[in-house]
Formats: structure tokens, sequence, C-alpha cells
């Protein structure tokens, strides 16, 4: 009975990453496509819109199974916080199928506005789905966009561990999906010129998958003609484990027991604050 109910457990939590995972590409996709295809908005309108897509998606599935959305986090999770190591391939194939569905629904939605926009489905909007080194256009080659993707997802890695620790300043009132989306929001704004700050393997191999199937044959390939899928897959997993090994030796060891009175004047007090 224990095992039939933890197996119900698990095929929950991956519905809720699935869910979760389709609902940050539906936004993130959709709007690099209005921006890149219909020239509605801009690098600013990508960047909320992404983060935006991650408070929503965090907010529908972190009651079920913490939110994850990305096999990095999920890898480094593993890794640092006891995670469980079985769960790994399924949380990552679930957020892997999340993002393919959504980017298969993005595709059909602006089919039109592709299509007129780029009649050959080339490397002018495969960007709509998946990223590349300098964006398609700048002077920036596998290993440099390699190097851009371990810092950019270390970045994160150590900001989601930072805004989740209950012993550190976490967000409360629920805020912390938010807080998490505005990190999402801060890379892309600052870290998105050198390979479009995937720094998530599923939000990037997904949508590929989903592009290569419907007609864009260079998918697998950047501008130069390279191979260029793995990178959004392997840097990733390399920042976040970099990330979460930071986070644990610069702070995360340091920090008082949750249940400690922490010193004065070193965080906030609670007293007199209006219960939320």
């Amino acid at each position: 009975m224990a095992e039939r109910l933890k197996g119900r457990g698990l095929v929950g939590e991956l519905a809720a990453e699935f869910a979760g995972t389709m609902i940050l590409i539906l936004f993130g996709v959709a709007v690099v496509a209005q921006v890149v295809a219909a020239e509605i908005g801009d690098h600013d309108s990508i960047a909320w819109a992404w983060g935006l897509g991650v408070t929503l998606g965090v907010y529908v599935a972190a009651r079920t199974s913490g939110a994850h959305l990305n096999p990095a986090v999920t890898i480094a999770l593993a890794a640092f916080k006891g995670f469980s190591w079985r769960k790994v391939l399924p949380y990552s194939l679930a957020q892997t199928a999340g993002a393919f569905v959504a980017a298969l629904i993005v595709r059909f939605n602006y089919s039109e506005v592709l299509q007129k926009a780029d009649p050959g489905l080339t490397i002018k909007t495969q960007g709509v789905f998946s990223t590349l080194p300098g964006n398609g256009s700048l002077p920036i080659g596998t290993w440099g966009a390699f190097r851009d993707q371990v810092i950019g997802t270390a970045i994160l890695l150590l900001l989601i561990l930072a805004v989740s620790d209950a012993r550190n300043s976490a967000p409360m009132a629920n805020l912390a999906p938010f807080v998490v989306g505005l990190i999402v929001v801060a890379i892309g704004m600052a870290w998105g010129t050198n390979a479009g700050y995937a720094i998530n393997p599923a939000r990037d191999f997904g949508p590929r998958l989903a592009s290569y199937l419907t007609g864009y044959e260079t998918a697998w390939q950047d501008q130069y003609g390279q191979l260029y899928f793995w990178v959004p897959i392997v840097a990733p997993v390399i920042g976040a484990l970099i990330g979460a090994f930071l986070y644990q030796v610069l702070i995360a060891r340091f920090l008082p027991p949750e249940d400690a009175e922490p010193e004065v004047g070193r965080v906030p007090s609670d007293e007199g604050a209006t219960p939320a």
C-alpha cells in the first residue's frame, strides 16, 4: 500500500513538473516569437516575460513537486540538498516534455507569423525556440557560449538556494516564486548576450526538438553550421553544480540553526509585524 501511494505521489510530482515547465515555456518562447517574427516588443519584454513565466510556473508546481522546472536545478538539489537521485531522470524527462509540448503550441499558434517572417524556417527565426551563440548574430563561438552558460546557471542556483533556504532571509508570504522570477529577469537583462541565457536544459532541448520536427532542419546547429544543441544541456548542469557548491561553502555552512535566536542587528526583527 505504501509503495502504491509513493508511486502515485511521484506521478503527481511529474505532472506538476510537466505543467509548471509548460507554463514557463508558453510565456517564454511565445514572447520571443512575438518579438522576432512580429517585431512587437524588445529585449526587455523578453526578459520580463521569461521571468513572469518562471514565477507563474513555480506557483503552479511548487506545492506538489517543489517546482524545479529545470534539470540543472534538479541535479544540483540531488547533489547538495538531499533530493532523491532516483527522481532526477523522471523529473528531467517531465520538464523536457512540458517544454516540448509548450513549444509545439507556440509553433502552431504563431505558424503564419513565422512563415511570413522566415518562409524557409532558417536560422533567422530558429532562435525563437532554441538558443544560439551570440543570439545568432554576434561573434561568439561555442566555447564562449559554453562559458556564459556555466556562469549564468551558477548565478541562478546560488540565488535560488539563497532565497529558498529557511535558515537564510527567505522571502515570506509565499513570495519566493516572485523573487525567483525576478532573478531570471535580472539574468536575462545582464547575461543574455553571449548565449541567450538558456540556463535550463529542458528549456532549450524541448523547444529545439519541437522546432526540428516542425520544419527547422538546422535546429541542432548554430549559425556557423556546428552542432550546438549540447551546449545548453551540459554547461547549465556544470554551472548549477558550481553555484550550489558555492552557496554551500560561502553561505549555508555559516548559517545558524533554523530555530536559533538571531543576533540583534543581524536581521530585521519580527516584533510588531503584522502576520501575513
